[in-house]
């Protein structure tokens, strides 16, 4: 049968379009007749093969490598993270700046007074739940000072708001009001209670004086520094106590440099100049030592080179050795990184007098030294404030111990044990006087002026019920207030005061070249470790011991400042104005 006319153009311009013979390899010649007029087989096969093969998907796409996984796995955790700790960040801060409602004044609660914003004192308000008293502190300044960074704000490694924290940072974030007042306590009552204080900043109002009654005191007033009476340590000497000797030093330390590189100056002047002489072979003077030689360094060589070299520096102890607290083979370890680093220890030798352009010295043979200095660290002892003298001079028959005031195993001072505690360095306890000891005795009053809030409150519940149950007519109600008198008393039964244990975590102390030195306490023992990688164990012991998120950001974000554009050399000009041209 043959096709019609249209059917077979349609079909010659399919077969030409598909070409068969070229997608199939088949000559033309071997097609025959039958397979173009009268047979539809070959038609049919033809349309088949189009038909499934347009039916077939297309290859599919190739095969990521599992490294190329892995980064696009690491890639979305890290966007994950990041957004999240932005986010819990943002809310952290956002919570900290922004405190919420507080307890007013409750008239029925006892007004607890705490002298002094130090270690002591700041651990016990950052530990105490304030909804048990009135609480009121009186210090001389408004922030914490973390003092074991120190050195490194003297040298410039760390800014000087660093290291401080707001008082009313910790109070505001309390359950409960306090007061806290901008004052230095000037004298202190014990048998009516009151404690009077004074205000000693440059800008003072109408009332510059005044006092308050309390209920239970806490003593942390610290301790001043102790010059032993040796002639001219106050007048000649840089402290390093508190923030303003830090910048006091970092101040004289710069202008001794730019002194020693006034033109015309005599060699034997600028060898004078400098030379730096720290006394006091402990935590601080050690520490202060190698933070100087790290500025030295890392920063005067590259700013001063034509004075850098002629820089000195003397630590001076009258003990055998320095950094007596530690094992002896840290002691030998320190000394030995100091030799290293062209630092001078001279132990055994006593400071007799400070002069203003030299140090007298008794060395160990007994000879008697000048030696001449462009300026004086001391970092001696402590000794009592004043105020703290004349409350143990209330106490003349218990208080004879000239260190400080003499306290039991609750920290209660001796001769007022119902409402005077003392805390921290005024005070004189088997414990060295540091910042470790007093922030254990501030957690401990916390915890032992809660149980003592609760025991009061059981004590007045208690006479509650007593004198109801004396007043009760019914039967039933009395029985039943019978049981309440009976439950509070086991109550109060079951509180029990556990005397202060000290715990002692170690010790630290930084020597320069990046190096630290550490005496931890392990099992029945002690592990004595030092160099590169205590270093980094005591960057993160201090950054986790700082009070706030914002205080271990400041200083984190100063020490990496310092690794990369280091220390400021700039001074300023405080002291004398500036003469224009």
């Amino acid at each position: 049968m043959l096709f019609p006319r249209s059917q077979v153009i349609i079909l010659g311009r399919t077969l030409a379009q598909s070409r068969p013979w070229q997608s199939s390899n088949v000559p033309l010649r071997q097609i025959g007749r039958q397979d173009f007029l009268g047979g539809s087989s070959f038609l049919r096969r033809r349309l088949a093969t189009e038909s499934s093969s347009a039916s077939v998907s297309p290859p599919p796409p190739p095969r990521q490598s599992r490294w190329q996984g892995f980064l696009q796995f690491v890639g979305k955790a890290t966007l994950i993270t990041t957004i999240g700790g932005v986010g819990a960040l943002y809310y952290i801060t956002q919570r900290e700046k922004n405190p919420g409602p507080q307890l007013p004044f409750d008239p029925d609660k006892k007004t607890l007074v705490i002298l002094g914003s130090g270690w002591g004192a700041t651990s016990l308000l950052k530990n105490l739940d304030t909804a048990d008293f009135n609480v009121v502190v009186v210090s001389p300044r408004n922030f914490f000072l973390f003092t074991p960074l120190l050195p490194s704000v003297a040298v410039g490694t760390l800014n000087n708001r660093s290291i401080i924290q707001s008082i009313r940072y910790i109070t505001r974030h309390k359950a409960r009001n306090v007061s806290v007042i901008e004052a230095e306590a000037t004298d202190v009552d014990p048998v009516n209670k009151l404690i009077k204080f004074a205000d000693n900043s440059e800008v003072r109002g109408a009332v510059s004086s005044t006092a308050i009654p309390y209920d239970y005191l806490v003593y942390a007033v610290g301790a001043e520094t102790q010059t032993f009476n040796i002639p001219g340590v106050k007048e000649h000497a840089c402290f390093m106590k508190e923030l303003n000797d830090a910048e006091r030093f970092q101040n004289e330390f710069i202008d001794c440099l730019e002194t020693a590189g006034f033109p015309g100056q005599d060699p034997q002047e600028i060898e004078r100049l400098l030379h730096m002489v720290v006394v006091g072979g402990g935590p601080t003077g050690v520490e202060l030592s190698g933070e100087l030689h790290d500025f030295l360094e890392d920063d005067l060589k590259s700013w001063y080179p034509e004075l850098a070299g002629k820089v000195r520096i003397t630590l001076v102890e009258a003990l055998p050795s320095v950094l007596p607290t530690f094992s002896k083979q840290l002691i030998d370890y320190t000394q030995s990184t100091f030799k290293e680093s062209k630092i001078e220890v001279l132990t055994k030798t006593m400071v007799k007098e400070i002069k203003e352009r030299s140090v007298i010295l008794q060395m160990p043979d007994k000879s008697i030294q000048e030696v001449p200095c462009g300026l004086v660290v001391w970092a001696g002892g402590n000794k009592g404030r004043k105020v703290t003298q004349d409350l143990m001079a209330k106490f003349p028959e218990v208080q004879t111990n000239r260190r400080g005031i003499v306290v039991d195993d609750f920290l209660r001072m001796t001769g007022a044990e119902d409402s005077i505690f003392a805390i921290g360095d005024c005070t004189s306890t088997a414990y060295a006087p540091t910042a470790q000891v007093a922030s254990q005795q501030g957690s401990y009053l916390a915890r032992h002026l809660h149980q003592m809030a609760k025991h009061d409150e059981l004590q007045t519940k208690l006479s509650r019920l007593e004198a109801l149950a004396a007043t009760v007519v019914g039967e039933e109600e009395k029985k039943a207030t019978l049981r309440d008198v009976e439950m509070t008393k086991k109550q109060l039964a079951k509180i029990k005061y556990r005397p202060f244990d000290y715990s002692h975590q170690g010790s630290l102390a930084y020597i320069g070249s990046e190096k630290a030195v550490a005496d931890l306490p392990f099992m029945n023992g002690n592990v004595a470790t030092g160099g590169v990688a205590t270093y980094m164990f005591w960057r993160s012991a201090y950054l986790s011991t700082l009070f706030s998120l914002r205080n271990r950001t400041l200083v984190a974000t100063d020490w990496i400042k310092v690794k990369l554009f280091g220390r400021d050399v700039a001074r300023e000009q405080t002291e004398r104005p500036i003469i224009s041209p």
